[in-house]
């Protein structure tokens, strides 16, 4: 899964790395270190620009709220539960099969969190025995230090108790494809710890490589097979995990320590 994030460059840089052509200033997000769901959270997207009378998709760097709410939602607050979507059945589900077709994202990150248990605790759940769990987070990010580029979705959902020109009359949010994690293992794996990503979690977000990144955004691909065909990930050990602090659990710490390497688990023993 992908529930928690790093996403620390400008909207400059990713303007450039994207090929973006069209921004809003006002817009611009300041660095975010533990990005949580319903926060707003860059997109890169193409779409018309609004009353520009040119068809033309455009190249946009978008802030979206994270937590996809369907079209059809009676209430926004089905997002917190929708910040993923997984790629086995993402062009099937009634909540994402629309944007699926034509309303594709990608998700700029230095790379994403994610949380391993402790055996002695891990143990303890396998034999049902409910307790707190100590778990020790592990920061996954491309190998040679590049963007990642997350597979995500977009929406739009209006507020019907508002009026067509209220600032908060239409939310703009979206949500991270995910697939299963990659068993091969990472670049720089140790003897001990987790050697792969599938040793840390079943599920991952789909990264996609820059060779991917047009046919995905371009908003003429709507067949479902078609798409499908783009939802490859990343090459086996293009990605490297290391174990940070668990200070990045609590969502009100933020900023650029979060993301230093430990020289070994905080939470003890884990495999």
């Amino acid at each position: 899964m992908c529930g928690r994030y790093a996403a620390s460059r400008s909207a400059g840089e990713l303007a450039g790395l994207f090929g973006v052509e069209k921004r809003d200033p006002a817009e611009e997000l300041a660095p975010d270190w533990n990005v949580a769901p319903t926060k707003q959270v860059y997109a890169v997207l193409e779409r018309p620009l609004k009353d520009s009378g040119d068809p033309r998709p455009v190249r946009q760097l978008r802030t979206l709220r994270w937590g996809l709410v369907p079209s059809w939602a009676k209430s926004p607050d089905v997002g917190v539960k929708m910040i993923n979507a997984r790629a086995e059945t993402v062009h099937e589900k009634p909540s994402y099969r629309r944007p699926f077709a034509a309303r594709r994202c990608l998700l700029p990150a230095d790379g994403y969190y994610e949380w391993v248990t402790g055996a002695a605790e891990r143990q303890e759940e396998e034999k049902g025995r409910r307790k707190r769990p100590r778990k020790q987070p592990y920061f996954v990010t491309p190998a040679d230090g590049s963007v990642m580029a997350m597979a995500g979705l977009y929406e739009f959902w209006r507020d019907r108790t508002l009026p067509e020109d209220h600032p908060q009359a239409w939310w703009a949010t979206c949500a991270v494809i995910t697939t299963e994690a990659q068993s091969e293992p990472f670049a720089g794996a140790g003897e001990e710890g987790p050697r792969s990503l599938a040793d840390i979690h079943p599920r991952m977000p789909l990264v996609l490589t820059p060779d991917r990144w047009d046919a995905w955004l371009d908003p003429a691909r709507t067949d479902a097979e078609d798409v499908r065909g783009l939802l490859v990930p990343p090459p086996a050990g293009t990605m490297r995990a290391y174990p940070v602090r668990s200070e990045v659990s609590n969502v009100r710490n933020n900023g650029p320590e979060l993301l230093e390497e430990l020289d070994a688990p905080e939470a003890g023993t884990l495999f």
